[in-house]
């Protein structure tokens, strides 16, 4: 069987070729990380195999008609898709790599800051800086904000007899985007006993997303880390500004981000060790 080189793409459509997958590059990083792209990921799975079944087994007027279905199947993802699409469009025009970098570093500085206010003053307080995935569930919980992370506005939210003291705090995209809000509160058995609601709501906001928690007692003013569903406790002020660089940080390649994480992880008792001494 000889091969023949009369149907390959020429210049112009190696053109196209790059632009589309370049595109559906783009559409894949603006969702990636949400809700939303696991129902994106699923819809393009179930066409892409739908055609290539229908080609292959030669349905040419199934094909025929999910070529038609198509277009349908556009608007309704912008619709579905409609809040996601406006964030990743505002985002089009946002700030360099190298500002980003700049802006994680000043937000680890004022949750710090803000951190150590609470905790010398041994006044209870949850915030979360959510990760690659989405909080929207969480947000509609409490009271929805839109303001600048500083350590006096972050401190002022959990001072005892203000309206949003109670719940936690959601930081997103350097933002401040809800107040009050609900965790959902972890379920696991083998935690110490003696841990309150707010380090089981840390450790349930973690085990269902990727967000780091960033926990203080009410009773002792200690300061509890949870990320990936563990929770780790008595962090100072340096050992905290340690952590959050290390899992924020945009510049270090990921095992390098790995191997500080867990560094800081083994230096602080876990839940887990807690446990075990206790038993």
């Amino acid at each position: 069987m000889s091969l023949t080189f009369q149907n390959l793409p020429g210049p112009g459509g190696l053109v196209e070729i790059m632009v589309l997958a370049w595109l559906y590059y783009m559409v894949f990083v603006f969702f990636s990380g949400t809700r939303s792209a696991q129902v994106l990921t699923g819809l393009i799975v179930l066409i892409v195999a739908l055609v290539l079944l229908t080609w292959w087994l030669n349905l040419e007027q199934l094909n025929w008609l999910l070529g038609r279905l198509t277009l349908y199947l556009v608007v309704a993802l912008f619709i579905v898709f409609q809040p996601e699409i406006r964030r990743a469009l505002a985002e089009l025009g946002r700030q360099s790599i190298l500002q980003q970098q700049s802006d994680s570093k000043q937000l680890v500085n004022h949750v710090v800051n803000a951190v150590m206010i609470l905790s010398e003053r041994k006044i209870g307080a949850l915030i979360a800086i959510e990760g690659d995935i989405g909080t929207r569930s969480i947000q509609e919980t409490g009271t929805p904000l839109d303001s600048a992370v500083t350590p006096e506005l972050l401190a002022a939210m959990f001072f005892p007899h203000t309206p949003l003291h109670d719940g936690g705090v959601i930081i997103r995209d350097n933002r401040i985007v809800a107040a009050g809000c609900l965790f959902p509160l972890t379920q696991r058995p083998d935690i110490a006993k003696g841990l309150g609601t707010r380090h089981r709501a840390a450790m349930g906001l973690t085990e269902e997303t990727d967000a780091i928690v960033v926990v203080v007692s009410e009773e002792t003013g200690t300061v509890s880390v949870s990320w990936k569903g563990r929770l780790s406790r008595d962090f100072n002020k340096e050992r905290l500004t340690r952590f959050l660089k290390a899992v924020l940080g945009k510049g270090l390649n990921r095992e390098a981000r790995w191997r500080k994480v867990r560094r800081e992880l083994e230096m602080a008792p876990s839940t887990d060790e807690e446990s075990s001494q206790t038993s």
